[in-house]
């Protein structure tokens, strides 16, 4: 904490000490009553121990069990984000490939030689090995 937001504590601090002074002691008594109401509605209960508790991803339903919607609506968002993912990455390697063979070709269609070098069966097998390299 800065001094500059200690010295603003400080200051509000003051002001609610003040106005709680001036408060009469019927509407004190009621502020306490509210307050031990909603203390007493923040009881930390026992947790089961099948009960899964994290934070951030809800609470128990009734009676400390997950509701089986929430639960495979959950599951169902991940199988599709997975499933999502996975075909991406297919997609992305296929158009990989395709322009890897496309190179080869420009580079192969570039050259001199001559066409029969590319009619010849032994020539597409140095070209089939060379390129598994």
């Amino acid at each position: 904490m800065t001094d500059r937001d200690a010295e603003f504590a400080r200051k509000l601090i003051r002001h609610l000490d003040r106005g709680a002074a001036q408060m009469k002691p019927g509407m004190v008594y009621r502020l306490q009553q509210a307050w031990a109401r909603a203390l007493a509605g923040t009881a930390v209960r026992p947790v089961d121990a099948g009960e899964l508790a994290l934070a951030g991803i809800g609470g128990p339903v009734s009676g400390g069990r997950h509701s089986g919607w929430g639960v495979a609506a959950r599951w169902l968002a991940v199988a599709l984000l997975l499933g999502g993912i996975g075909f991406g990455w297919q997609q992305w390697h296929a158009v990989q490939q395709v322009r890897e063979f496309a190179e080869i070709d420009t580079q192969l269609l570039a050259s001199d030689l001559p066409i029969d070098a590319y009619l010849d069966r032994g020539f597409q097998n140095w070209l089939k090995t060379s390129f598994e390299r």
